[in-house]
């Protein structure tokens, strides 16, 4: 219920009912804040107006919502959410004033820990080549409680960026991926000190948090247009058609930047050890966007998981979901119990399709150091971010390099009433160039999968 009077369906609540929903609510506030006083949690206090503070976390973060839907097994929930992993991140920013919109870091590490059997082989999770960690994704959700907006912007693993740290290893200028090695502080103060966008709060999810969270929550549902594949990730759906995505496909699905369709159905079903020649020799198209494509891909399956975790109240799925959670997630040790329940109770009435997408506005190149790489597009991308997050935006101390090496000062934009379409040009793996859009919308190319429902 948006605001308390309407069910989400178009039906008036009586005044009973609005009673005993704001009964429930209060309740379940007091029992966390019990509870954080048991484990010696200085209460915060309460905001007013605060549908606002933390509406949504984003990405497979957001399923941690659901801990305080057992209601009854309250404790239970708060001993599994002590049990996910808790870190300090340095250099976020001051938190901001209550109604004020904030911004929440969610970071897609390609950590291998926790994969074990076929899983870690598929992954490579025992080759020597996938050492350390890197942020394969990188979102930002701002969300503006007067507004009741919740958007998310999508940087691309490959964009360049100003580094602040270990440039006798990586250069003065790099991915933005490569900032993740030390940890999320550094990506934090990478993101700030380049873009101006101050970071509150910041969430990590791994390669074995996002099968779990998948596994926990049943799956998800997806219409997947063609029969689809990737030699990288792993992919295989060898069929058309509204399917339960769980476990590794989940994995695959959001990792996949090799995508395959077969759109003409007259294809032979590769096998397990499909590769980019048997794929193309049997008539497979590839889609050329690469992480582009991904970032589609992600956002379609963040809508997917906000509409299956909706529906969610049997208490064996439940149970599922508390296991599973701690495995693989890390928060930041500013959440506490009590603002995850004032999450969960505003929770069923978020529209998955109301929330705005937008991929930063990028350039390819070649750096005669890193090879193919992407740069900042200006000043189409801080009209982006000027419209997003507006008086928000702080002066950037590093800006990112422009293709000629040179690191400006982003251009003096004014804040539009409206975002226009940006392209992006990406290369195919075939040199053929491919444009993508990065204005806000829940669509996605015609051959990716969308959100269904069975």
């Amino acid at each position: 219920m948006a605001d308390g009077r309407n069910d989400g369906r178009g039906r008036r609540e009586s005044a009973g009912q609005a009673r005993r929903r704001l009964a429930n609510e209060q309740r379940l506030v007091a029992l966390g804040e019990a509870v954080d006083r048991r484990q010696g949690v200085k209460p915060r206090p309460r905001r007013r107006g605060g549908r606002g503070r933390k509406w949504i976390i984003a990405g497979v973060a957001v399923v941690v919502l659901l801990v305080a839907l057992l209601g009854g097994g309250y404790l239970y929930a708060a001993y599994r959410f002590n049990n996910i992993t808790k870190i300090s991140v340095g250099n976020e920013a001051a938190q901001p004033i209550s109604g004020a919109p904030f911004n929440i870091l969610v970071i897609g590490s390609d950590s291998r820990a926790g994969l074990t059997g076929a899983v870690a082989a598929q992954t490579g999770a025992s080759s020597g080549s996938v050492a350390g960690q890197r942020s394969d994704v990188v979102k930002i959700v701002h969300v503006d409680p007067q507004q009741n907006k919740i958007s998310v912007i999508s940087i691309p693993r490959d964009t360049m960026v100003s580094l602040l740290a270990n440039q006798s290893l990586y250069g003065n200028t790099n991915r933005i991926n490569v900032n993740f090695g030390n940890g999320p502080g550094l990506l934090v103060q990478t993101i700030e000190a380049n873009f101006g966008i101050p970071i509150h709060d910041t969430v990590v999810v791994s390669f074995a948090g996002m099968i779990n969270v998948a596994d926990a929550i049943g799956g998800v549902y997806l219409d997947f247009p063609y029969p689809s594949a990737d030699p990288y990730s792993g992919l295989r759906i060898p069929h058309a058609g509204c399917q339960l995505i769980k476990g590794f496909e989940a994995l695959a699905v959001t990792r996949s930047r090799h995508f395959y369709y077969d759109v003409h159905g007259n294809g032979r079903w590769p096998g397990d050890n499909a590769s980019y020649a048997t794929l193309a020799a049997d008539g497979w198209v590839y889609d050329g966007t690469s992480d582009f494509g991904r970032i589609d891909r992600q956002n379609a399956f963040l809508r997917a998981m906000l509409n299956r975790v909706k529906g969610i109240y049997n208490p064996l799925t439940l149970n599922s979901l508390l296991s599973n959670i701690p495995q693989g997630i890390t928060l930041d040790q500013k959440f506490s119990l009590n603002e995850l329940i004032g999450l969960a109770v505003r929770f069923h009435s978020l529209n998955a399709n109301s929330i705005a997408t937008y991929t930063l506005p990028t350039v390819s190149g070649v750096s005669p150091v890193d090879g193919d790489v992407l740069y900042v597009d200006q000043p189409a991308a801080q009209q982006l971010l000027v419209n997003i997050f507006g008086s928000e935006l702080m002066s950037p101390t590093n800006p990112p390099p422009n293709a000629s090496g040179a690191t400006p000062p982003p251009p003096v934009i004014t804040t539009t009433t409206t975002t226009t379409t940006v392209h992006t040009t990406t290369k195919h793996h075939t040199g053929t160039p491919v444009t993508t859009t990065t204005n806000p919308t829940a669509a996605v190319p015609s051959f990716d999968p969308v959100p269904c429902t069975p």
